[in-house]
């Protein structure tokens, strides 16, 4: 049996969930596709950021392409407060529970976009309550929370002029 079903997410459009409960440290699927060259990944119009990405950095030289209808991995969703992580084991990728989880909840795990420029366009609707609106990994998200806390800051002082 698998240890997942598709359903409708409150995330996105669909997402994984959980068919039973999951042992912390179980491996729940493995995420497939093609292993593309870093070259290819850098120029290929697919990878531009202007339609959803299912790539994965494996090395220095590879990438996995997982924008494939038969890697159902592709559709666990990004959350701030992941119950799930990817290890990497060679050209392999799994996607393994980092605690116990419970029998109907969402598959997710922190995709580790970096902080750039374009941070602001990949907002985040996972919902947690670390949330900071966009994807970004969670090494990066204190300076999100930064620059919130400023902007914040210069609306509240504005008003209270």
């Amino acid at each position: 049996m698998k240890l997942y079903k598709i359903k409708k997410s409150n995330i996105d459009k669909r997402g994984l969930y959980a068919s039973k409960n999951i042992k912390e440290g179980t491996k729940i699927i493995e995420y497939v596709g093609k292993i593309i060259s870093k070259k290819e990944s850098e120029q290929n119009e697919k990878f531009d950021n202007k339609r959803d990405i299912y790539l994965f950095n494996l090395n220095n030289k590879y990438d996995l392409d997982g924008d494939f209808k038969f890697n159902t991995a592709r559709l666990i969703n990004h959350s701030c407060d992941p119950n799930c992580e990817v290890a990497g084991v060679g050209l392999k990728l799994w996607i393994s529970s980092l605690r116990d989880i419970k029998k109907g909840e969402e598959l997710s795990y922190d995709y580790g976009f970096s902080y750039d420029k374009d941070y602001k366009q990949f907002p985040c609707k996972c919902g947690e309550k670390i949330c900071v609106g966009y994807i970004v990994r969670s090494g990066s998200r204190w300076r999100i929370n930064k620059k919130f806390k400023k902007n914040k800051n210069l609306v509240t002082n504005f008003f209270q002029k």
